[in-house]
């Protein structure tokens, strides 16, 4: 097989108080890749969407990513990847990390699968740092692993999958773009000891939540004191659309990844329908653009096709 095409999914980081650490995978939105080995070498990039991404390999996330690969795949001379992103940049559900994890994935497949999850992690990485400086894991593990994933530590790398219960995720995208570079500038370098002993709390409230199937547990877990007080100033309406979500029957949320989208968490299909429509309603009143996706968390992660 010389050609294959993959669906990458978007994904949430952070999961509120996992800053870093926690991800899980969304069902919807998807990417659109083909992936095809070529003899010319080098990764040939080609995009069917209207984002103007890089076509240079070193500066796009796929590129990077596939570069990162083929230093270990030395019998592969190059790649022609022809993209399209049905995950917008900036939007905060993962979209880079959406290139980078699919492409790796379509990669190996082509490769009869030599390489192992992890090893697609540590090559996708790559891609985040081109997006934002720093080779961060909480999109690229779920989108290639499926399901939750925690990050107990990068260097070395070490992935942990988390058996979640059942649940729907809703998500609203203000139509303005915050760059996680940005996000992460205007992040406090030191914390108070006392907020850190809770966050610490939450997160782990949160794991064992997941674990349990608790879903009180998790929704008193799904409290961020340190990240969410600092970046939710550059989401407008974020304070409204959380409190109005959990009126609707939210077990909670917040900011996905560095934003500006916002998800919330629910039990059931109906509960995220009212949730979306509370979103709407906020945003509406506020004259902003949206989208919105009412999904499920993605157990299984980039699908090929």
């Amino acid at each position: 097989m010389k050609k294959v095409s993959a669906y990458s999914p978007a994904t949430v980081a952070n999961i509120v108080c996992g800053f870093d650490i926690l991800g899980l995978c969304l069902n919807e939105p998807c990417d659109e890749l083909m992936l095809e080995i070529t003899d010319e070498p080098g990764v040939h990039i080609i995009n069917k969407d209207d984002f103007d991404l890089p076509v240079d390999a070193e500066k796009n996330v796929s590129g990077a990513a596939l570069l990162a690969l083929m230093e270990e795949a030395k019998d592969v001379k190059g790649f022609i990847l022809t993209s399209k992103k049905n995950i917008m940049p900036g939007s905060g559900i993962g979209s880079s990390a959406a290139s980078a994890a699919g492409v790796v994935v379509a990669a190996n497949h082509l490769l009869n699968n030599r390489f192992t999850k992890e090893d697609l992690v540590r090559f996708a990485m790559n891609g985040e740092k081109v997006a934002c400086g720093v080779k961060h894991a909480d999109n690229i593990a779920p989108c290639i692993y499926g399901g939750v994933t925690l990050i107990r530590s990068v260097f070395p790398l070490d992935i942990v999958c988390i058996d979640a219960p059942e649940l729907h995720v809703t998500v609203v995208h203000p139509q303005i773009e915050v760059r996680t570079s940005d996000a992460r500038q205007i992040l406090k370098q030191q914390v108070l000891l006392k907020d850190a002993i809770k966050q610490w709390g939450n997160i782990a409230g949160l794991v064992a939540g997941f674990i349990k199937h608790d879903y009180d547990l998790i929704g008193r877990s799904l409290e961020d004191v340190i990240i969410e007080p600092v970046r939710s100033i550059l989401i407008p309406g974020f304070h409204e659309i959380k409190t109005s979500s959990k009126e609707a029957g939210a077990l909670g949320g917040g900011i996905s990844g560095s934003g500006p989208s916002i998800f919330m968490l629910s039990k059931d299909a109906q509960t995220a329908k009212h949730i979306e429509t509370a979103m709407k309603n906020i945003y509406d009143k506020m004259g902003i653009a949206y989208h919105t996706h009412v999904t499920t968390i993605n157990k299984h992660g980039v699908k090929i096709v």
